[in-house]
């Protein structure tokens, strides 16, 4: 099950994408906007909102990086912009490591079914890493 590394950026992630493709010479990215995703009655986009990267993978060197900028209205600092994330198919273990990592962390959103997993959940362990949980399978 790897490990890989997830980015959020204050508004310019496009720009960090597209420069990482140019500097590992790395094909046209696949980007997904935060206005492709279905909408949600209770969250509306603004338009400044549609048009910012909600995620975005580039392979470089054989390491999945993710990308996406952060929701308006959510803190960003530099620094602790970089989360891990887990991304299999092996929801029991998934499961069983984000219970053992919330119970001395803080759980920020629990597992659950999302538009682009059938389980994904969000975390803050112990030490102040965060995480990100995402199953990948049928």
């Amino acid at each position: 099950m790897p490990v890989n590394v997830y980015m959020n950026f204050n508004g310019n992630c496009r720009e960090a994408v597209e420069y990482y493709v140019q500097v590992f010479n790395l094909g046209a990215p696949e980007i997904m906007t935060f206005g492709d995703q279905p909408p949600h009655p209770d969250h509306p986009n603004t338009e400044e909102m549609n048009n910012l990267v909600l995620h975005a993978r580039l392979n470089i060197f054989d390491s999945d990086v993710m990308f996406s900028d952060t929701m308006q209205g959510m803190p960003f600092t530099v620094g602790n912009n970089i989360t891990l994330a887990i991304v299999s198919n092996k929801l029991d273990e998934m499961k069983s490591a984000f219970t053992k990592l919330g119970e001395d962390g803080e759980i920020t959103m629990e597992m659950q079914e999302t538009f682009f997993s059938k389980s994904y959940g969000q975390l803050i362990d112990k030490f102040g890493v965060c995480w990100q949980f995402s199953y990948q399978g049928d």
